[in-house]
């Protein structure tokens, strides 16, 4: 499963998007966001969209390393505070989304470098940026057409 989330000023309108080889698909979007929030959402949404083994790759190390490193013991051990003792952010989004992994048992994530030429990464981008661009949300069995002409200079 492929997550990416984008978002346009930081903050700003934000989108996220997953994609599943296949070609089914899903997306939204958050008014007022950041890139951040965006890969969080993607990655949250994409378990809870998909029961069994899953392999969530993500293009967001702020997602990867947290699973990696086990951050996230570190914040629930630490009363949710970060490194320099201050407030971890986006804890809405990592609180379910920790759950989840937790629960589940059967869920890995892998990184991929971002805007490399990886068909399913490029389409998660693409498919978040126009949830952030039109502020919609969507979702289907196989992947709208996606060309190079739908990609906008876009901050992520």
């Amino acid at each position: 499963m492929y997550t990416d989330g984008a978002c346009s000023g930081n903050p700003g309108p934000g989108g996220w998007a997953w994609v599943e080889p296949g070609g089914r698909w899903a997306n939204g979007a958050e008014a007022a966001s950041t890139n951040q929030r965006m890969e969080l959402k993607a990655a949250l949404e994409a378990i809870r969209s998909h029961p069994g083994d899953l392999i969530v790759v993500s293009d967001s190390t702020y997602v990867i390393n947290c699973f990696r490193d086990g951050w996230w013991r570190k914040w629930q051990s630490n009363g949710w505070r970060n490194s320099k003792k201050e407030p971890v952010a986006n804890r809405d989004l990592w609180e379910p989304l920790i759950a989840e992994f937790k629960g589940r048992g059967d869920v890995q994530f892998r990184w991929v470098k971002g805007h490399s030429d990886d068909a399913l990464n490029d389409a998660a981008d693409r498919l978040a940026v126009a949830a952030a661009v039109d502020q919609v949300e969507g979702s289907g069995e196989t992947l709208p057409p996606l060309g190079p002409a739908d990609r906008i200079a876009y901050r992520r």
